[in-house]
């Protein structure tokens, strides 16, 4: 069993920034690709970042040049630098791992419960 605990949500101004966190933990042999997704109301949920574990990145064209994504491969994280951000940014943001567990030769996708980003003066 693989668990994702998102964190670094919250409410911030337009052109503000914030960071958020993603800890996998439980099983895992090893961490394929990494990204963050969101879901704003009445919308679907869509890519906004991800990195594989050789850091190769790619970026939604809607965050490019204003988000940044990272991992450490030792500590089994992910992370998400948001800045200038604006209302269109608001929507939960889920965390997202292609996980090999122990045992196991396949990988399965997990996702995290999500945090809220609000974008709002």
């Amino acid at each position: 069993q693989v668990q994702l605990v998102e964190s670094g949500g919250g409410l911030v101004q337009p052109g503000g920034s914030l960071r958020l966190s993603c800890a996998a933990s439980g099983s895992i042999f090893v961490i394929n690709d990494m990204g963050w997704y969101r879901q704003a109301p009445g919308k679907q949920r869509e890519l906004v970042a991800t990195i594989t574990s050789r850091r190769w990145k790619i970026y939604a064209d809607s965050v490019k040049g204003r988000f940044t994504i990272s991992r450490d491969n030792a500590k089994n994280t992910v992370n998400l630098q948001m800045n200038s951000l604006t209302p269109e940014d608001t929507a939960v943001y889920y965390c997202n791992a292609d996980v090999q567990s122990i045992g196991h030769s396949g990988s399965l996708g997990y996702w995290g419960q999500g945090t809220q980003v609000t974008v709002s003066s």
